[in-house]
């Protein structure tokens, strides 16, 4: 007999209901307006997104600094979504994967370094600058600090400026993790799920 496939995991239930058009309030209209019309070009609100709408003052100044974050740092595009991958990968975020392995790849993140991130591995073959990222924040979420070699590793690549912002944009994304994971924010209908949900 062949080896049996491995079932799919299995999404979890989401915990917080989308608010429909009809039944936003005049703030949730604002933050959801603040989003249409901004650099993401969205037409729906999903993922963290959506789990804002339930608290739209919260929500229209998170993604104005998301906003920055993800498109108006002196990071370079390549490194910035680097970061996400590693922060999501660390978070097991279900959704931030999704939305951004892509994104990822199309600024220039190779897709064999795509593959060992998203299987929790080293990415050996990756460039020096992403291999310096990627200690840095394995670092600073092992020990809750970073050592004066890790830092001058990648204040050399950055910066001070864009070191600080490399910083806010860990902070931004652990913020998205913590948001889609403690509302269990779905993948999109038919899409599979990047990583194993934990037990319980």
């Amino acid at each position: 007999m062949p080896p049996r496939k491995p079932r799919a995991p299995k999404p979890p239930q989401a915990r917080l209901k989308d608010i429909a058009d009809g039944d936003m309030t005049p703030a949730q209209r604002a933050y959801r307006d603040a989003i249409f019309s901004g650099p993401r070009q969205k037409i729906t609100l999903n993922g963290p997104f959506a789990v804002w709408a339930h608290a739209a003052e919260f929500g229209y100044l998170a993604q104005q600094l998301g906003a920055h974050c993800r498109y108006k740092t002196r990071v370079p595009p390549r490194l910035s979504e680097f970061a996400i991958l590693v922060t999501a990968r660390l978070w097991r975020a279900q959704y931030e994967w999704y939305a951004h392995a892509p994104i990822a790849e199309r600024a220039g993140v190779k897709p064999e370094t795509i593959r060992a991130l998203k299987a929790g591995r080293t990415p050996t073959r990756a460039p020096a600058d992403e291999r310096a990222l990627y200690d840095f924040i394995h670092e600073l979420y092992r020990s809750r600090r970073v050592s004066a070699r890790t830092y001058a590793r990648v204040h050399k690549l950055l910066g001070e400026p864009g070191l600080v912002e490399l910083v806010g944009i860990l902070g931004y994304y652990a913020l998205i993790s913590m948001t889609l994971n403690v509302f269990a924010s779905p993948v999109p209908d038919g899409a599979e799920l990047p990583f194993r949900e934990p037990p319980g």
